[in-house]
């Protein structure tokens, strides 16, 4: 438990925080694992449609530091690379 008023409100915001960064990160997650279930599949069409979102949600938590700037663009640049592969 917390000593200060201080200290019980900065456990406060990292609850809140933490909440927030999870879902971020859940949002990114699933949009990347849904661009690859396309690919797998050979859809291009539906691909290039959750690739749309899957760049959003990556550039959204790479903005707000849930991730680093770095592993946002080299997800995406793999994803746009196997894309590039479908015929």
């Amino acid at each position: 438990m917390p000593n200060t008023k201080s200290a019980a409100k900065a456990m406060r915001q990292a609850i809140v925080r933490r909440v927030r960064n999870v879902h971020a990160k859940d949002r990114f997650k699933s949009a990347v694992k849904d661009v690859k279930k396309f690919i797998a599949a050979g859809k291009k069409r539906e691909a290039m449609e959750a690739m749309k979102k899957a760049m959003s949600a990556l550039d959204k938590a790479a903005k707000t530091h849930v991730i680093k700037k770095g592993k946002s663009s080299r997800l995406k640049s793999r994803m746009a690379k196997a894309l590039a592969k479908i015929k």
